[in-house]
């Protein structure tokens, strides 16, 4: 299947401004679509930072996710966390990749999303393994914004 490329940010509805007061005729209706991007991180050997998504500047953040869809072996503890290059932990901390699991952000990290500010951010999965002779581990993350919100 194809895909289109737009320079964004792109807006969806049937009503561009507003010009009365009846709604579905003269009131708007419009709202920025919602973006992901997403990447599988390899969970297998020693520690190492994998750039999961590049976030335009003025974009908000909505969520984030990591799915650990095929455990860590590791002879001891392996965790990923995800962040940027300045806070390795800032949308979720260090989290277990020897069991199958779903982990979004805790309410301490809902101030890292309001708002990427006016610069474009890399957000960084940092994959940690204390011994470092797993074989097996695929985590995947998720990280979903609207472009251009610009909350703050």
């Amino acid at each position: 299947m194809g895909t289109t490329t737009f320079s964004g940010p792109i807006k969806a509805g049937t009503i561009k401004d507003t010009t009365g007061t009846t709604l579905g005729t003269d009131v708007q209706n419009t709202g920025f679509v919602q973006m992901v991007q997403s990447k599988s991180v390899s969970t297998i050997g020693a520690t190492a930072n994998t750039t999961v998504a590049t976030i335009p500047a003025n974009s908000q953040i909505t969520n984030v996710t990591l799915d650990v869809i095929t455990v860590n072996n590791d002879g001891t503890a392996a965790t990923v966390s995800v962040g940027t290059a300045a806070n390795g932990t800032a949308f979720i901390a260090a989290t277990d990749a020897q069991t199958v699991a779903r982990t979004q952000p805790v309410a301490a990290a809902i101030p890292n999303l309001a708002d990427v500010g006016t610069s474009d951010i890399n957000v960084i999965a940092v994959f940690a393994a204390t011994d470092g002779d797993g074989t097996t581990g695929e985590a995947i993350v998720t990280v979903q914004y609207v472009q251009n919100n610009n909350v703050t």
